[in-house]
């Protein structure tokens, strides 16, 4: 994914001071030594753990960023003074379930946060989520992926806290992608708004992370917009679903490729989000339409994602990728909501499962922080808040799917 690659490009393994961040010396991290046998695991208590640790170490406490976060932790080399907004929503999806299960994470408060990455207007003339903050607004390029896992957010903080504010949201980011849609290459978003359609230009493409995502938060907004809403939401949404269908599917194993260039030329590369959220459109569809042919894609891509993705890594048996926690956090959703439909779906999620064991138990630094590589192979990028966030909604998502609860 691109933007994965502009975000970490400059991040070494040095540290700097910058408008009044203080440096730390930088200590190589060592692996957590304690081991927790699986079956004494409490996801919850885990998850909680984790989050105070974000909260004490990432959390920013005073200046024009209070409230906000951190990119890393420790700062590395050119870092903003606080977290983009992709990292941010990282957290808040942890964040979100926490309070569902039970936890004072002053989840409300921290919605609000989202609102100081918002711009009324950009390239195109029309409110949306930048990629950046100034600390009151957005700044920075606005991408058609980030607002809507924004509006995902937005969605679960409205079912939870029932302020109709949430759907207001949620109705500007639906005018913001409608703002990405064209038919050049056929009907669907660019990755951002400032670059559409740049012959040349890798970054100008119709990617499966823009239009996947954004199919995902219309289909789930649907359930709950205004009647007279409904019939052209659910049309976007099927507009986008059926061209991610036709020019990104791989027929062999009906996965998802990363994009579209301006040249019509695909980019094969394959990343687990992708199929992970077109296996929760196919699902939500199916759910909306009734039409099995939905649910049947849906299953073929969960079974061809976990037969291309999951395999031996380090001293695994089976492990999911051992890069990127956030991306495969999206495929393990999906297969939690696959598996009311398909049995076999709930051996991927038990799979995932031992996945975080290993990581609970051999990929942390000696603080706690994980790895980004679950098998414990390398620290990696265990100091990006990402890394954190993915690891916290994991643990989350696995004590709700297990049925733990604080009420």
């Amino acid at each position: 994914m691109n933007k994965k690659a502009i975000l970490f490009a400059t991040f070494a393994m040095t540290f700097f001071s910058c408008g009044g961040i203080e440096v730390e010396k930088y200590i190589p991290p060592t692996m957590k030594q304690d081991t927790i046998p699986a079956e004494k695991i409490v996801y919850k208590n885990q998850a909680k753990q984790l989050y105070d640790l974000i909260s004490e170490r990432y959390l920013i406490k005073s200046g024009t960023y209070k409230g906000l976060f951190l990119e890393n932790y420790p700062i590395q080399s050119g870092d903003p003074e606080h977290s983009y907004l992709w990292n941010y929503v990282s957290l808040m999806s942890g964040v979100s379930l926490l309070n569902q299960l039970g936890y004072n994470v002053n989840y409300a408060d921290k919605m609000e946060g989202f609102e100081r990455y918002y711009s009324v207007s950009g390239v195109q003339n029309v409110g949306g989520y930048s990629s950046s903050t100034n600390g009151t607004s957005g700044t920075g390029t606005r991408f058609y992926d980030d607002n809507s896992i924004v509006g995902l957010e937005m969605l679960r903080a409205y079912d939870q806290l029932k302020d109709s504010k949430f759907l207001d949201h949620c109705r500007q980011i639906v005018a913001f992608l409608k703002s990405g849609e064209d038919e050049i290459n056929g009907n669907a978003l660019w990755w951002n708004e400032a670059q559409k359609n740049i012959a040349g230009n890798t970054d100008s493409n119709k990617p499966a992370c823009a239009n996947g995502f954004a199919c995902n938060f219309l289909l789930k907004y649907y359930q709950v917009c205004p009647s007279d809403e409904k019939a052209n939401v659910l049309a976007f949404a099927k507009r986008l679903y059926t061209w991610l269908y036709n020019n990104l599917r791989d027929p062999e194993d009906n996965t998802y490729w990363n994009d579209m260039q301006v040249d019509k030329t695909i980019n094969k590369t394959k990343w687990t989000y992708n199929s992970g959220v077109m296996i929760s459109n196919g699902i939500q569809l199916y759910r909306i339409t009734g039409d099995q042919n939905y649910l049947s894609q849906a299953i073929k891509t969960a079974e061809g994602a976990y037969n291309y993705f999951v395999r031996p890594r380090g001293n695994m048996a089976l492990a999911y990728p051992d890069s990127d926690p956030w991306f495969n956090t999206k495929l393990f959703d999906a297969y939690i909501e696959l598996v009311p439909y398909n049995s076999t779906a709930a051996n991927y999620v038990d799979t995932y499962i031992h996945f975080m064991n290993n990581a609970i138990t051999s990929a942390r630094t000696s603080d706690g922080f994980f790895y980004e590589d679950w098998t414990g192979g390398s620290p990696k990028r265990y100091y990006s808040l990402l890394t954190q966030g993915a690891a916290l909604e994991s643990l989350a998502r696995i004590a709700i799917y297990k049925g733990e609860t604080t009420h």
